[in-house]
């Protein structure tokens, strides 16, 4: 690692005192009422796992600048840091790390009652190429997924139309321009007690 590159295992966000905004994508039907109301419908289905992300490019990735099926609608969702911080001091590893845990069967049954799971992926570029560093996914469920639809989200926005703005700025080489319209993203404290591997997971 040089000076100038991140950390392996760190969580990059916009972020302010009290709130952090992570990224998710849907299909217009329900993305669409999310963003005009600043919450999730009833349609939401808060009994299901939901997977956000603090980064806008690997969200961008994820979704293919908002043009896979289904993914369509692009909502930057504010949330409360204490939600944030509170989902990621009760997460497990997605994955078994020996060194972390005691045996396969001790991770799976933390990962059962786990109301939130932490999954570390190659971060993207603006051409959506692999970085050299990890980028956080945070999967909720459970008591997890409900409260950040019912209590910690505190506005959502629809991030479409700026999504396909830097998409077409990258596709057109104008990629100082683009890099000018990204959130401005910044080092997020790691709470106290977030899941991380022993090494680089080499995935």
């Amino acid at each position: 690692m040089t000076a100038s590159t991140p950390p392996q295992h760190e969580i990059r966000a916009l972020h302010t005192a009290t709130t952090v905004t992570v990224y998710q994508a849907y299909a217009p039907s329900l993305g669409l009422p999310a963003a005009r109301d600043g919450r999730f419908p009833p349609a939401w289905k808060r009994d299901r796992m939901t997977w956000i992300k603090p980064s806008f490019l690997w969200m961008m990735y994820r979704c293919g600048w908002g043009a896979k099926e289904g993914q369509e609608t692009v909502l930057a969702v504010e949330i409360t840091r204490e939600g944030f911080d509170w989902a990621l001091g009760h997460a497990e590893l997605s994955h078994y790390e020996r060194g972390v845990h005691p045996d396969r069967a001790t991770w799976q049954h933390d990962l059962r009652r786990a109301p939130a799971r932490v999954q570390w992926d190659p971060e993207r570029d603006l051409h959506l190429d692999r970085l050299p560093y990890r980028s956080l996914q945070l999967g909720l469920a459970g008591e997890a997924s409900r409260r950040y639809a019912d209590e910690w989200t505190v506005a959502i926005r629809d991030v479409t139309p700026l999504a396909r703005e830097i998409h077409e700025l990258v596709r057109a080489g104008r990629t100082d321009a683009a890099a000018a319209l990204l959130p401005g993203e910044s080092p997020y404290p790691l709470p106290q007690g977030t899941p991380l591997p022993v090494a680089p997971a080499t995935a």
